[in-house]
């Protein structure tokens, strides 16, 4: 009897946690005697049936390591001709049992329709530093990211205070702000920015006023795709999933020309983009990459497919693919009133020092 063999691909955005996750499904396949296939480039690999064994030992210690060892694309095979069908004349080529798609909703929206289309024996293992797949209440690569941006606004505070500036810190998160929102309030920045709404410029330059009065300096966190009033449209480039693909002058220096305007105080701006992306994973995304990567795998060699692999409540639960790309998760009001409340509480206090200093109490 031949071994069942599982293939694997990594699509869209690298971040830290795909080798953990890798290596997590590697070495439960290994442990119950199947094989595994690298696919290289993501869906691009499963076009063109470019792929080759994954051994433990290729995999034992990449979960020290950043990025993805089978390389990555945003390459969508329903946009390219006849891709889907080709896709599907890989899984006899190859002789794959099953697939491990990893990625985000883009790359498990392909596997969702493989699964509708044609019953292609795939599961999902979400992948974003985004943390925007609604099925899962965490996305390896999410905490790295966030760690990486919270150690950039720190250093950036520093400078700020030495130099009585306001400094805006640009982060990543084109539909939803979650790694502005967490790395904002764990680096006790004094104005988050999100794409959940339009930023309220009168109300930035008072808490950025209050913040300056109070020590000296203000520092501002950002998502990448943030809505600026009075922003001109301009030609979008687009990739093949219908992303604008975003190469434009940044919105951390837009940002920081407003605060200029609106309060005077000399303003600086640092973009960490890709740095986010890069580095080895932290330790809760090497646990949690391990711990889906696992779980993917008892799902192929199962023969459970069309679902994807979530954390719910602490525990590895699988979800149907369908579900697990119905819909962004977003930043939701009650997270947006806790932001709201912090800056607002620091603002509220400086007023009351200004104004008891004025009275002389």
């Amino acid at each position: 009897m031949s071994k069942k063999r599982i293939g694997i691909l990594t699509g869209g955005g690298d971040c830290p946690g795909l080798n953990p996750a890798i290596r997590g499904v590697v070495l439960h396949a290994a442990a119950h005697g199947a094989e595994c296939l690298g696919l290289r480039g993501g869906w691009k690999g499963m076009i063109e049936a470019d792929a080759s064994p994954l051994k433990a030992e290729a995999v034992e210690e990449i979960i020290l390591k950043g990025g993805t060892i089978l390389g990555t694309s945003r390459t969508n095979p329903y946009k390219k001709e006849n891709g889907p069908a080709q896709v599907m004349a890989s899984f006899k080529k190859l002789k794959l049992d099953a697939l491990v798609a990893m990625g985000g909703e883009d790359t498990l929206g392909v596997a969702c329709k493989l699964f509708d289309d044609f019953k292609a024996p795939v599961v999902g293992v979400p992948k974003t530093m985004d943390n925007d797949l609604s099925a899962t209440e965490y996305t390896f690569g999410f905490d790295t990211a966030v760690s990486v941006a919270v150690d950039a606004a720190e250093r950036l505070r520093d400078t700020g205070l030495s130099h009585s500036r306001v400094m805006v810190l640009e982060v990543m998160g084109r539909h939803a702000g979650w790694v502005a929102l967490f790395t904002g309030i764990a680096a006790s920045a004094d104005y988050v920015c999100l794409p959940e709404r339009e930023v309220d410029v009168k109300d930035m330059a008072q808490k950025l006023k209050a913040a300056y009065a109070r020590k000296g300096t203000a520092l501002v966190v950002a998502s990448e795709a943030i809505k600026l009033p009075g922003a001109h449209s301009h030609h979008k480039e687009i990739d093949d999933f219908g992303h604008e693909i975003l190469k434009e002058r940044g919105v951390a220096e837009r940002i920081s020309e407003v605060i200029h305007k609106e309060t005077g105080f000399e303003t600086r701006s640092a973009v960490i983009g890709h740095i986010q992306r890069g580095g080895s994973p932290t330790l809760f995304d090497r646990i949690l990459g391990t711990r889906v990567g696992v779980a993917a795998s008892e799902l192929a060699l199962s023969g459970q497919f069309g679902y994807m692999v979530a954390l719910r409540s602490d525990r590895i639960v699988p979800v149907s693919l369908k579900e697990a790309t119905a819909e962004l998760k977003t930043v939701p009001l009650e997270w947006l009133d806790l932001l709201d409340t912090l800056t607002a509480g620091m603002a509220g206090e400086t007023n009351r020092h200004v104004k008891s200093a004025k009275a002389g109490v």
